[in-house]
């Protein structure tokens, strides 16, 4: 019985371990969308390595390191103070995830229109030891800019 009970609680020690490793790696998801939501450009660099890189693919604005990470989600508080980002749903498995959400605000300055937006998008990131490495971002711009009456083909969602 011994022998048997040995075996039995290294895997299972060897399994809390591991799940715990992976929830503490997943949490990233939850702290990049409550980073967004704080408004606080900081709190979101602090999750990311010294080395990063941020592409927001629909603008082609590509911020490498931490400090123009800094600057980059700073003018996109300060353009839509009321920003959100609601989690739809994210998927995180061996330093890969992906992050659909819902971001919405209103345009005080990326087009200075004052009118409000909501659209989806998909983040994907990377990480290596608990950081963001590459952070893409896809979302839908058409949309935003139709919902700033800037769009020239609008399609209602």
């Amino acid at each position: 019985m011994k022998r048997l009970m040995l075996p039995t609680c290294l895997c299972a020690a060897v399994l809390l371990i591991a799940s715990s490793v992976r929830a503490d790696d997943s949490q990233i998801i939850q702290a990049w969308v409550d980073a967004w939501n704080a408004h606080d450009p900081d709190q979101l660099v602090s999750l990311f390595a010294n080395d990063a890189t941020y592409l927001d693919v629909p603008f082609n604005a590509k911020s490498i390191g931490t400090a123009q990470i800094r600057a980059f989600a700073a003018f996109f508080i300060s353009a839509s103070p009321d920003l959100h980002i609601q989690l739809v749903r994210g998927v995180f498995d061996d330093h890969h995830g992906t992050i659909e959400w819902i971001f919405s605000g209103t345009d005080v300055s990326i087009f200075s229109t004052g009118k409000k937006y909501s659209f989806v998008g998909v983040t994907v990131i990377d990480t290596k030891n608990n950081l963001i490495t590459s952070n893409i971002d896809y979302y839908d711009l058409d949309t935003m800019l139709c919902e700033l009456g800037l769009g020239t083909i609008c399609i209602p969602h």
